[in-house]
């Protein structure tokens, strides 16, 4: 495969172009933005951080945030002091950091719209600026709703989330987290930089654009966070179910999809660049050594199972109940009463704890409400006994 052909030049396009090019092939990247400001929270967590340390070791602006405020729908506030920071970028600072990596490492770097794909001749072919121009091996990374591929589908609404915020030109150190009763999905404030990126996510199938925006404008007039002079934005990002991960075709004999095109995101928390750059890496590795059949199954062994077994509880997670409450709400109040539960959500946050594992650390290390909680979340089965540390027993 000597020529590849990346379709978009965002993190996933980005890490897998300088993975070919560095492997010596010749590699053309496609985008009609390049370096734009993606509508995000544009955070990078612990597993990206150790995954490619070039992301912390740069002099680029950057936030780097050691505290995460909780909120439920009811007003009650936790706060996790994070022993592995969170790293958040600007997108467009972030998209151009990558890009340059991938030129620096050999690809050619072409700034057009792609308006079509074939890929029923051995060699795919796609057409940018009026022009067809083929390839060996056509990577798609063209974002949650490209609908370039015939052989495979777009996602549908139930498999997308909407996201609608503000770029809001003052800054903080914390990032704030908001839930809202009986809905799928949440408010962020991410501090960057120079800015505050404020934004809410939800299921597309679930919720109304103005539905979103009066829960997000609730929120920032509740907050006392001045909108003047912010820049409104609304874009939309993948949120996978369980059989979107498992079922929907993502690779063909002369064709592959990455990061949102392959909606590789966590569907619980909405992370999704670590995914993006991780799945364009692997892709690249794979192709660069004459095995494209490797890339699912490495995907399948880094983190897809991970993201099925997100799939399967997040509706549990943003609507169910427990104790006779919201569990959002519940988990806000146990965040408050305990310091062993504090540090595994802070865990989770950062990317040091995977949802598969999490059983494994669940019993025996939290009071027994708590853990009754998590199970009840999680859809796991209690144990035999659980051991309760002093001062860890929760009520009500």
């Amino acid at each position: 495969m000597a020529e590849i052909a990346v379709v978009g030049g965002g993190p996933s396009g980005a890490m897998c172009g300088a993975e070919l090019a560095r492997a010596g092939h010749c590699v053309a990247i496609i985008d009609e933005h390049l370096a734009w400001e993606k509508p995000c929270g544009g955070g990078l967590t612990h597993k990206a951080i150790q995954s490619y340390p070039f992301l912390l070791d740069n002099p680029l602006p950057k936030k780097i945030v050691r505290s995460v405020e909780l909120i439920s729908s009811d007003d009650h506030r936790a706060r996790l002091d994070m022993t592995h920071p969170i790293v958040i970028y600007s997108r467009a600072v972030l998209n151009g950091l990558l890009l340059d990596r991938a030129t620096v490492a050999g690809c050619k770097i072409r700034r057009a719209h792609v308006t079509a794909i074939d890929t029923c001749e051995t060699r795919p072919r796609y057409l940018a600026g009026g022009e067809w121009h083929s390839a060996d091996f056509l990577v798609l990374a063209a974002g949650a709703r490209n609908r370039l591929l015939p052989d495979t589908r777009p996602l549908e609404p139930a498999e997308l989330e909407m996201t609608q915020g503000y770029f809001i030109p003052q800054t903080k150190d914390a990032i704030q987290i908001k839930f809202m009763s009986e809905f799928e999905g949440y408010i962020w404030s991410f501090p960057r930089s120079d800015h505050l990126s404020v934004g809410i996510c939800g299921s597309m199938a679930a919720h109304s654009s103005a539905e979103l925006r009066a829960h997000l404008d609730a929120f920032v007039r509740h907050e006392k966070i001045p909108i003047d002079g912010a820049r409104f934005y609304s874009h939309v990002l993948p949120s996978p179910q369980e059989q979107t991960l498992s079922q929907r075709p993502v690779m063909g004999p002369n064709w592959a999809l990455i990061g949102d095109a392959a909606a590789w995101v966590d569907p619980l928390t909405g992370e999704g660049l670590f995914y993006a750059m991780k799945s364009g890496e692997l892709l690249g590795k794979s192709l660069a050594e004459g095995a494209p059949e490797k890339y699912l199954a490495r995907v399948k062994a880094v983190f897809s199972s991970d993201l099925e077994f997100a799939a399967r509880i997040v509706r549990r997670f943003y609507r169910g109940k427990f104790l006779g409450g919201a569990v959002t709400t519940r988990m806000v109040q146990f965040l408050r009463r305990s310091a062993v539960f504090r540090q595994l959500m802070s865990d989770l946050f950062s990317g040091v704890q995977d949802y598969r594992s999490l059983k494994r650390r669940l019993w025996g290390q939290l009071g027994i409400t708590v853990s009754d909680f998590i199970a009840s979340v999680l859809n796991l089965e209690p144990a035999a006994s659980v051991s309760v540390p002093p001062g860890d027993v929760l009520t009500g």
